[in-house]
């Protein structure tokens, strides 16, 4: 059994910030690729971010410049530092695990809601 637990979500004002953190616990192998997704109210969920054990990092164009994920390898975290947000960044995010043992296998943490005020 594999948990994924966010945390850090809230409210907060157009050009603020906020960190999100992911804690993974459970029966883990290994983790490989840990992700961050979001969902925007009434549309689909989208890739935002990656980040592979040895810390390469890949973001998706809206919101490279102004979100940073990071990695934790002795902790099994992962984190999401939002900058500068935007109402429009308003969504539930999810981390997106990779973990490897017996194979491989992908979870998803239960979201948490980002709301950015104009």
């Amino acid at each position: 059994q594999v948990q994924l637990v966010e945390s850090g979500g809230g409210l907060v004002q157009a050009g603020g910030s906020l960190r999100l953190s992911c804690a993974v616990s459970g029966s883990i192998g290994s983790i490989n690729k840990m992700e961050w997704y979001r969902q925007p109210p009434g549309k689909q969920r989208e890739f935002l971010a990656s980040i592979t054990p040895d810390g390469s990092s890949n973001y998706a164009d809206s919101v490279k410049g102004r979100f940073t994920i990071s990695r934790d390898n002795a902790k099994n975290t992962v984190s999401l530092q939002m900058n500068s947000l935007k109402p429009e960044d308003t969504a539930v995010y999810n981390c997106h695990v990779q973990i490897l043992r017996w194979g491989s296998s992908w979870y998803w943490g239960q979201g948490t809601q980002v709301t950015v005020s104009s």
